[in-house]
């Protein structure tokens, strides 16, 4: 019987929304995003704890947040492997006037509808090499899955994503955890295989 798949979104990270800001300082305080580590008082669901406890495979992406995450989700009892295929789907910054400002949360609403549109500078991953991205990415969790449950420690939009593509795969959504929020996670199990956790999901 093939392993489970479970994809978890990080933790809160430690960098405040509570601020105006303008397109392009937008981009300054996404790249500040991407570099912070998760809040001091954060703690991981107990459910979650223990889905890290029995998987065969932890894995996370590269970006901070998400290696404290797999952290904290191990109690920092085993080795987690970070690899940067993980990482969310890029946010550019949208080119608008600077006389616009916004909270972070409304600029990356504006930014992820734009870049869905096909707005990526150079340099910037587009949408279809996101996507080309996604599949590796779900080749690599299906093979992990085949050893036992594999947990991936990663992003909001990324989790999306590689849930469209596995669904598409054959495998089944068994549970959903959270929505998009920060310590959400999502199950998977091949089609007509369901298996109880046995685990009650603490309260967030």
């Amino acid at each position: 019987m093939a392993g489970r798949i479970i994809t978890a979104r990080h933790g809160r990270p430690d960098l405040s929304r509570e601020v105006t800001i303008t397109a392009k300082e937008y981009g300054a305080w996404w790249a500040r995003y991407d570099q912070s580590g998760l809040a001091p008082d954060e703690r991981p669901p107990e459910k979650l704890i223990a889905m890290a406890k029995s998987a065969e495979t932890v894995l996370s992406s590269t970006l901070p947040r998400a290696i404290e995450t797999a952290r904290k989700a191990t109690l920092g009892g085993r080795d987690v492997p970070a690899d940067p295929m993980f990482v969310e789907a890029p946010l550019p910054p949208p080119p608008v006037p600077d006389f616009l400002k916004l909270r972070p949360g409304q600029w990356g609403v504006i930014s992820r509808i734009m870049w869905i549109l096909g707005y990526a500078p150079e340099g910037v991953e587009n949408q279809s090499q996101t996507w080309d991205r996604v599949e590796k990415i779900a080749g690599r969790l299906e093979a992990h899955a085949r050893d036992g449950d594999v947990l991936l420690c990663a992003h909001g939009y990324l989790n999306w994503m590689i849930d469209r593509r596995l669904r598409r795969n054959g495998w089944g959504r068994t549970e959903r955890n959270g929505g998009n929020h920060y310590w959400s996670w999502r199950i998977y199990e091949p089609a007509g295989e369901k298996r109880e956790v046995g685990v009650t999901a603490a309260a967030e």
